[in-house]
């Protein structure tokens, strides 16, 4: 029991750590810790993006009350999201584990590729961002979050580090900007994914408040702590992890 809940607090901790200083959600820490407790892979799934759910909402608090966070470009990246989201949930209720399995590992190691390679340059350097009125951005952005919603609800993921992948693209944000509104619609997405699994009953709560709690305390003084350090330490030790659930998620395929 009490291994139990050290494991419990070392992954709210970590979760609040990813969320608050890099806008990324907490589903590669927190789905691989829960599967191999035993819950199965969809109930592990939507118990993160529920602990998602909790994380940012206090994430969002201190990015707002920095002013580091675009209120309407975070609604209207959410809002597609929430399309997407829905879409998702239903088709991960018909699609066996293996294939979401093997899904989740693909997007771990993609992830920690990118975050490596983000951390040797800065926000702009090396991505060529497209010029737009930002109607016409917003609109795209819209379109664009539609499939990452539905990402949110297949493999869990709610999308922080792809919404940020959106606004580096179509819209020009300092670091911190970039991470407080991606949190927001990391937030929208999220709930959305979160109330599709609840429908077909693939939540532990249990396991989601106890996580969603401790999160909620690390994941506030890791955002303030986010506006002092320098992200690219950050990134590579996110990239280190990431490589690590691959590691661990390919292991435990080849077992399946």
């Amino acid at each position: 029991m009490y291994l139990l809940l050290l494991i419990l607090l070392i992954v709210g901790i970590a979760v609040g750590t990813l969320t608050g200083i890099t806008g990324s959600s907490g589903v590669l820490v927190v789905v691989p810790v829960l599967s191999y407790m035993g819950i199965d892979f969809k109930t592990s799934i939507g118990t993160s993006l529920l602990v998602d759910v909790i994380t940012t909402t206090i994430v969002i608090y201190v990015y707002l009350k920095k002013k580091t966070l675009d209120i309407g470009i975070g609604l209207i990246l959410g809002m597609g999201a929430i399309v997407g989201a829905q879409i998702g949930a239903f088709v991960a209720h018909i699609v066996p584990v293996l294939p979401l399995e093997i899904a989740f590992t693909a997007m771990a190691a993609y992830m920690s590729y990118y975050v490596i390679k983000k951390s040797y340059r800065t926000e702009e350097k090396g991505i060529r961002k497209i010029n737009l009125k930002r109607p016409i951005a917003l609109l795209i952005g819209f379109l664009l979050s539609i499939p990452i919603g539905t990402l949110t609800g297949i493999i869990g993921t709610s999308g922080g580090i792809m919404f940020i992948l959106v606004i580096i693209l179509l819209f020009s944000m300092k670091a911190q900007n970039m991470v407080g509104t991606a949190t927001l619609a990391m937030f929208l997405s999220a709930f959305s994914g979160s109330v599709g699994y609840f429908r077909i009953g693939h939540i532990d709560f249990l396991a989601a408040i106890v996580i969603g709690l401790i999160a909620l305390i690390s994941g506030y003084y890791f955002s303030i702590l986010a506006h002092k350090v320098d992200q690219k330490i950050i990134y590579r030790f996110l990239g280190v992890v990431f490589i690590i659930v691959v590691i661990s998620e390919i292991v435990k395929i080849t077992v399946l």
